[in-house]
């Protein structure tokens, strides 16, 4: 699963990057432990007077179906299984003209342990593009509405097996998409099989241990992705 992870590039670095034609409300800042249910950054495509414009949009990570009666269970669908996301019915519509793009500069894991005190822990390790770039994680947005008339827009990562190099820490990881089905992934007319634009990262992963402080979600600065110093516990 994607359960935590990181961001450090500013609104401006993300505008270029993703060739952004409007910002769509005040951004998260950078954050270095993003956790459910927090604001995160999504690019996604809307139609704007019979044209489709690319957003920079904040949204609230955990998606809630439009026709959810709260908002509650927003923390259990942080993740969506790709081997079931075209059938589910809190995905499938926004699977079919809701994707979006939400960028990463990598995600945590957990690792099983012995702790210094001999009780079992879990040792975060920080996973992200072996190359350094961005990891453009494939993503689904939703708009629901509070009895109020409040609007809130939330979303979810799709998920997939995870590859070799890093099944060892954990079974599952997002999926990614490609620079050069963007434009596809994010129209909302696409008419083919969106599973065909979903990739595993590329070229490959690189991870190391990072500190414990991670753990607590209150944590924050870009300390927590540097690898940890010393031995790793086993």
């Amino acid at each position: 699963m994607c359960g935590r992870y990181a961001l450090s590039l500013s609104g401006e670095d993300l505008e270029e990057y993703f060739e952004i034609d409007e910002v769509a409300g005040p951004l998260p800042g950078p954050d270095y432990n993003i956790a459910p249910t927090d604001p995160i950054v999504a690019v996604v495509e809307r139609e704007r007077a019979g044209e489709l414009r690319r957003l920079l949009a904040p949204v609230r990570w955990g998606l809630v179906p439009s026709w959810s009666k709260d908002a509650k269970g927003a923390a259990r669908l942080i993740n969506a299984r790709l081997e079931t996301v075209a059938e589910k019915p809190a995905f499938r519509k926004a699977f079919a003209a809701r994707r979006c793009l939400l960028p990463a500069d990598g995600y945590y894991e957990w690792y099983p342990v012995t702790g210094p005190n001999g009780k079992p822990a879990k040792q975060p390790w920080f996973i992200r593009p072996a190359d350094g770039s961005p990891l453009v994680m494939a993503g689904l947005y939703e708009f629901w509405k509070a009895a109020d008339g409040e609007w809130l827009t939330t979303a979810t990562v799709i998920t997939t097996a995870a590859a070799d190099e890093v099944g060892h820490l954990h079974d599952r990881m997002p999926m990614a998409v490609a620079r050069q089905n963007w434009d596809a992934w994010l129209d909302p007319h696409f008419g083919d099989d969106p599973h065909g634009l979903l990739t595993v990262p590329a070229p490959s992963l690189a991870y190391h241990p990072v500190s414990m402080a991670v753990n607590k979600v209150a944590n924050d600065g870009p300390e927590l992705v540097e690898p940890l110093a010393g031995p790793v516990p086993e």
